[in-house]
């Protein structure tokens, strides 16, 4: 039998990193033998979390865009030029089956590469509208897996196939370990937990929002586990206390997510996806701040289906307070949130990425 290689590259943030590190752990359940290599960023997250998970990783000179006009930008052509040719040698030394891409600069640069070099292609793309380096990539992609329909706006619509976003499997059964993960934080099980997630490096507005709000949800006898990201945990670890855990990155998401009986999180697709499995009442708050307003269409994706609430940045000053203490003594809404967030669910997504990959082979 021969033997597969596969090169996955994703990164920049969790929302890229750990769909490829998911898809990468289903090929190898499915094929032990096959050789892995990721291909990221180098001075972003992926260079310590996908070693951490078992996986070689080399980094490429790249990072995307600014906004405005910066050193960095004019980098950006000697930075691509180089990217590509780094692409190329690492393409023709691993001489890999396929290459997967889930997002992130460096998978523009890997995937135009292996696309030149005759090699099957696939495209993981998260967002309901996807960024300008999957709409160019998707031109020569074998297969494109999304998660939300009416993407051949975007895509060529024979390449499409609806699968979903890769979770990671222990949140499949997060309602048996509540009584655990309480423990583990060392809470109350009596009391309702509020969750608090700004994404992997922290959410400025959200972290602002809670701290100004802590006195208001204790004195309704909630209990917090707020995740405020590494870049401002030093910050806000004064606040921790009994009920009040004050963390800056989140390991066992399955024991907050089964704590949880209330969320406040970012909208980012990986995020977004992993909720709708959890299937726990949520109050999006998007991050204005991403490329072309993504987070904001996948919230409204969600609230469109009666799925979630959803506040602006702009609206949190005015509003908050009166959409969570009203969330809060309405078990008949959370329920509802609840169960209709979970029909979204594509808990096989995973699995059914990988069949696409498989027909390449």
């Amino acid at each position: 039998m021969t033997k597969h290689k596969f090169i996955l590259s994703g990164g920049g943030t969790g929302g890229h990193i750990y769909p490829a590190i998911a898809i990468a752990n289903e090929l190898k359940l499915q094929f032990p033998d096959a050789e892995f290599l990721f291909v990221g960023a180098k001075d972003k997250m992926e260079m310590q979390k996908v070693p951490q998970a078992g996986y070689e990783i080399k980094g490429l000179w790249i990072a995307g865009l600014q906004r405005k006009l910066t050193l960095q930008n004019m980098m950006f052509p000697l930075k691509l030029a180089s990217s590509l040719l780094e692409s190329k040698r690492i393409i023709k030394k691993f001489k890999p089956n396929v290459v997967i891409g889930t997002g992130g600069f460096a998978s523009g640069p890997l995937l135009q590469a292996a696309g030149s070099a005759g090699i099957p292609t696939v495209i993981q793309e998260q967002n309901s509208f996807p960024g300008i380096t999957n709409k160019l990539l998707s031109k020569k992609a074998n297969a494109i897996c999304v998660a939300y329909d009416n993407l051949d706006r975007f895509f060529p619509k024979d390449k499409i196939v609806l699968t979903g976003n890769p979770v990671r499997q222990d949140l499949i059964d997060i309602d048996t370990k509540r009584d655990e993960a309480i423990a583990f934080y060392g809470l109350d099980t009596n009391k309702k937990t509020l969750l608090v997630l700004g994404g992997s490096l922290g959410a400025r507005r959200i972290n602002q929002l809670i701290e100004k709000e802590l006195q208001n949800f204790l004195s309704q006898d909630v209990q917090i586990i707020w995740q405020c990201g590494k870049l401002y945990f030093e910050d806000y670890k004064k606040y921790n206390q009994p009920n009040v855990k004050v963390v800056d990155f989140i390991e066992r998401m399955d024991f907050v997510y089964a704590a949880a009986d209330v969320i406040i999180s970012r909208a980012g697709a990986s995020s977004v996806s992993e909720l709708c499995i959890v299937g726990k009442p949520v109050i999006f708050i998007p991050s204005p701040n991403v490329a072309e307003d993504h987070q904001t269409k996948n919230a409204q994706a969600i609230v469109e289906a009666k799925g979630a609430i959803l506040l602006k940045e702009s609206e949190l000053d005015a509003e908050f307070s009166i959409v969570f203490e009203a969330l809060l003594k309405d078990d008949g809404k959370q329920k509802q949130l609840s169960a209709n967030i979970k029909k979204l669910a594509r808990p096989d997504a995973t699995k059914v990425i990988v069949e696409q990959i498989k027909k390449l082979l």
